[in-house]
């Protein structure tokens, strides 16, 4: 069966740098549902379209094809003392509101990591930790079945004995 709109494709994957510095192992398969539902980027559903049980692809994905360009005006310095004193590099966090960061308003679906932290400070950044990096995507196609007319109406798959989103 080929990879065309409505199906459901199983991938064993892995992810590199430009550099082929492992990103993700893909320790368990990607399984999305084909056919422009946003689960999986744009240019590797094209380039699984028409694709197999048993077909390899590489496939080089520049920054805008991925997580995007990196934005120096998604990094704030911010008081240490708006933060708990348990935070550490490396933490996430999601603002609950939208609110003004660093002068700008900021909208509440950016995840914020905190890259530094000092006595008084607080440094925290927007961006996704692979923003402005060209990634490889490797993957072979181990299984192809038709969508169920559930998994279409809703837009993404449906796991053997369970709804999942």
């Amino acid at each position: 069966m080929l990879i065309t709109k409505n199906t459901v494709v199983t991938l064993s994957y892995r992810v590199t740098d430009s550099d082929r510095n492992l990103v993700d192992e893909g320790s368990a398969p990607l399984v999305y549902l084909h056919g422009g539902y946003d689960g999986i980027f744009p240019r590797i559903e094209e380039s699984l379209q028409g694709k197999a049980v048993g077909d390899k692809l590489d496939i080089r994905l520049q920054p805008n094809d991925a997580f995007g360009e990196y934005d120096a005006e998604l990094v704030f310095i911010e008081p240490r003392n708006l933060f708990p004193d348990s935070i550490e590099v490396g933490m996430q966090f999601e603002r609950a509101t939208e609110q003004e960061l660093g002068g700008t308003l900021q909208e509440d679906d950016v995840l914020y990591t905190i890259t530094d932290i000092t006595d008084d400070k607080v440094v925290i950044d927007g961006n996704h930790p692979l923003a402005g990096q060209t990634l490889v995507f490797t993957c072979e196609v181990s299984d192809v079945r038709i969508a169920t007319a559930e998994e279409v109406s809703h837009g993404h798959i449906h796991e053997p004995g369970g709804h999942h989103h």
